[in-house]
Parts: C-alpha cells; sequence; structure tokens
C-alpha cells in the first residue's frame, strides 16, 4: 500500500476513538503491529489494522484478556468460541450481582444486623449439598431413632427445597428464615415429639400412612364451617363432628364413641404447632409455589367443637 494511503497513530486514534497511548501499547505488544514505518520513524497502519484495532476494542470492551485478543487475531480460537465463553462467564457474574442484590435488599427490608448479614451471604452462596444438609441434619436430630411414620420422613427429605438461580430478596429471607427454624430447639423438640407420638400409634397398629384423603375431608367439611361463620359450640357443629369422627373410626378401625373423640383431641394437640405449617410455607416460598393455605384455623376448630361435644355428653351423663 502507498505510504500515501497508510494513517499515522494520531490519525488512526481519531479514526478509532482508541488514545495514541493505547494504540501505541497494542503495537508494542504485537498485537496490532504497525504496517510500517515512516523515513523518520513514524509508525504507519493500513485499514486492516485499523479493522484489527476495532476488534480489539470491542473484545476489551467486553472484558475479553489480552491473551485471548492475541489468540483470536492469530487465528488460534474462533471468535464464536470466545464470545461463548464469555457469555458463559457474564451468566456466572450475573447469578453472583442478582444474589448480592437481593441479599442487600432482603438486609434493608429485615433491618439486619451485621451478624445476619453475614450469615444471609454465606447462606446464599452455600453448594446444594451444604444447603440440604442443614434440612437433613433436622430431620436426623428429630426422627433418628424413632419408628416414626417413614412416608413423613420421606416427604421431609424429598421436600428440600431448590435455591434458585435468580433468588429474589424474599426467597433470601425464607431461606434464612428456615435456617433459623430447622436449628431452633424448641421446635426440634416439638418436632420429636410429634415422632415419638408417631412411633408409639405405630407400634398400637396404625400403619395406615399419613392419611391424605382423610385429612382432606377434614379440611374440606370444617373449612366450610369456619367459612360460614358456624361455631364450634354450635348444634350444627355436632353434625360434623358426627360425620367426622365416623371417618375417623372407619379408617383406623375404631370404635365411633367418646374413647375415640380423646384420642382425635390427643393427635391434634400434638400436632398443634404453627411452626410447621410456618415450615412448609417457607419452603414453598423458596421454590417460588403459592403457599398452601393454613390449616391452623380448620383444625383449631375441629379440636373445639370435639372438646365441646365430648364436654356436654359428660355433663349430660347421670
Amino acid at each position: 500500500m502507498d505510504d500515501e494511503n497508510l494513517l499515522t497513530i494520531g490519525a488512526l486514534a481519531a479514526r478509532t476513538g482508541l488514545s495514541v497511548k493505547r494504540i501505541r501499547f497494542y503495537s508494542d505488544k504485537g498485537i496490532v503491529p504497525a504496517t510500517s514505518q515512516s523515513p523518520a520513524g513514524y509508525r504507519r497502519y493500513d485499514v486492516d489494522a485499523m479493522a484489527r484495532l476495532e476488534l480489539v476494542r470491542t473484545l476489551r470492551e467486553l472484558d475479553v484478556d489480552l491473551a485471548t485478543v492475541r489468540r483470536v487475531l492469530a487465528g488460534e480460537t474462533s471468535l464464536a468460541e470466545v464470545a461463548a465463553a464469555h457469555a458463559a462467564a457474564l451468566d456466572v457474574q450475573i447469578r453472583a450481582l442478582r444474589l448480592r442484590r437481593a441479599v442487600l435488599t432482603a438486609v434493608a427490608n429485615r433491618k439486619s444486623s451485621p451478624q445476619e448479614m453475614d450469615l444471609m451471604h454465606r447462606l446464599v452462596n452455600l453448594s446444594d449439598a451444604e444447603r440440604r444438609r442443614y434440612i437433613h441434619d433436622f430431620v436426623d436430630d428429630t426422627f433418628g431413632g424413632v419408628d416414626a411414620n417413614p412416608a413423613m420422613v420421606d416427604l421431609l427429605r424429598s421436600s428440600m427445597p431448590d435455591f434458585p438461580e435468580d433468588a429474589g430478596p424474599e426467597q433470601v429471607e425464607a431461606w434464612v428464615e428456615l435456617v433459623e427454624l430447622v436449628q431452633d430447639t424448641g421446635f426440634r423438640a416439638a418436632v420429636r415429639r410429634m415422632a415419638e407420638y408417631q412411633a408409639a400409634q405405630r407400634a398400637e397398629g396404625d400403619t395406615t400412612g399419613l392419611h391424605h384423603d382423610l385429612t382432606e375431608t377434614v379440611l374440606d367439611e370444617v373449612g366450610r364451617a369456619v367459612t360460614a361463620g358456624i361455631a364450634p359450640d354450635s348444634e350444627q357443629a355436632g353434625g360434623i363432628v358426627a360425620t367426622l369422627t365416623a371417618r375417623y373410626a372407619e379408617t383406623f378401625g375404631k370404635a365411633d364413641d367418646d374413647q375415640l373423640k380423646s384420642w382425635l383431641l390427643e393427635r391434634l394437640e400434638v400436632a398443634d404447632d404453627p411452626r410447621v405449617t410456618r415450615y412448609w410455607r417457607l419452603v414453598a416460598a423458596i421454590d417460588g409455589r403459592p403457599a398452601l393455605p393454613d390449616p391452623g384455623p380448620v383444625f383449631t376448630w375441629f379440636g373445639r367443637a370435639l372438646r365441646t361435644h365430648l364436654d356436654s355428653r359428660h355433663r349430660s351423663r347421670p
């Protein structure tokens, strides 16, 4: 190419938007060497050099390192391969930034202490296996050595929530609260009592599982009563109690009598811990699923109705 068609380093800087110092650096490193030099020793660049500089500038703005830039220009690796690798790296960085934003937002929402902020940061950066360890330790501690319902144990182990890559502040808060809950000694003791009660029931022949159908019947029948505003000490409630105790008697092979009602009351009282409902709501929140309705009001109503029915029968006896 004729010297008159070559660009000085100053003209090249004006064309590309790069500084003279930066172009000289790339030239000295052999990334974009000068096409030629003038008799006075000044560097001259042709249009190919300008195109290479444009590519170098774009790659550097995309945070591609100089060693990789050199390989691309030398034809040792393709631009497509470099783009794919850096896109994958950016995905990792974006996920990390989103998690940081979620943690900071959660800290602001909760007005967290420095200790809680540190806990949040550590928890969200754990591996899946490390996060699962919290749940498995909880299950091992509360159900270990107890012949509780195996279906319940399996349900707890399999329901470990998957912390999403794009977790929001609500999911960060839910995850922190879940870890705090499963480490709470009072909650562990309450669940342990439930496990021991289940084991005692199994020893007496209760091997009928989780009784999903029966639970759904209670939620449906009592739920309608609660919605309708029926008082648990009303005559109408007595009919609902009679319907449900008949179902329990059939399911468990027991007589439908006062002893069955007392047994049902005991079951309800053992299971009456709002933290259990909170546990499942936190799991749902982390998984991004809608929370199940709170069964607490239903079983509270059922317990009061049972006790009212039992007390009224005792008062009517001579």
